[in-house]
């Protein structure tokens, strides 16, 4: 009867050292995995971010935030599309042939809407954030210049569909994010599945 009740305790003991082990050694690495996850700041970061553009009267721009760098919409007028076609040979990449833009924005306007504009507010030169001159003004930026975007740090100029000019030290054209409109008014700037 002894021997019964041994077999029974060591059994017991066997389980519940067992149990214990275990239950140790998830709390033990519980804190290790919950680092290996992205902070909350991290996922926003990396999140897409929606614009809406319903109120955004012609050549008028809003600015958002969109993995850590400044992303602009820009409501272009007609006139402000007319004046894009008539410069391009002062352009250095007029066709938008530098891989800066996702393929349904490669088109003169580099928009999938022509009169929305989507571009990363980074100059391409060393990451200044330009200014935006929506309207002509031969006094600051020269005689004939239609407008567009202008980083103060070394002088580079950008269209208004954010193609650089020629002669300037920034070396290619604004980048263009991946984006998508959802409906007729909101702009999912950071995922392009879907877009037309």
């Amino acid at each position: 009867m002894s021997d019964d009740v041994d077999a029974s305790r060591r059994h017991f003991l066997t389980v519940a050292t067992t149990v214990t082990g275990v239950a140790g050694a998830a709390l033990a690495a519980a804190p290790f995995l919950f680092s290996l996850k992205p902070s909350a700041r991290a996922e926003a970061l990396g999140a897409p971010v929606e614009l809406d553009v319903s109120k955004l009267d012609p050549g008028a721009m809003i600015k958002a935030e969109w993995r850590g760098k400044p992303v602009w919409a820009l409501r272009r007028t007609p006139a402000m599309l007319d004046q894009l076609v008539a410069h391009d040979a002062e352009l250095r990449d007029p066709a938008s042939e530098q891989e800066q833009q996702p393929p349904y924005a490669q088109n003169e306007y580099r928009s999938i809407r022509p009169e929305i504009l989507v571009v990363v507010g980074t100059c391409t030169h060393l990451g200044c954030s330009p200014l935006p001159r929506l309207q002509p003004n031969g006094e600051e930026m020269g005689a004939g210049w239609p407008g567009g975007f202008y980083c103060p740090c070394h002088g580079s100029k950008f269209d208004l569909a954010g193609r650089v000019y020629k002669g300037v030290p920034a070396p290619l054209n604004l980048l263009v994010p991946p984006y998508r409109f959802l409906g007729e008014s909101v702009i999912l700037v950071g995922s392009d599945t879907g877009s037309a």
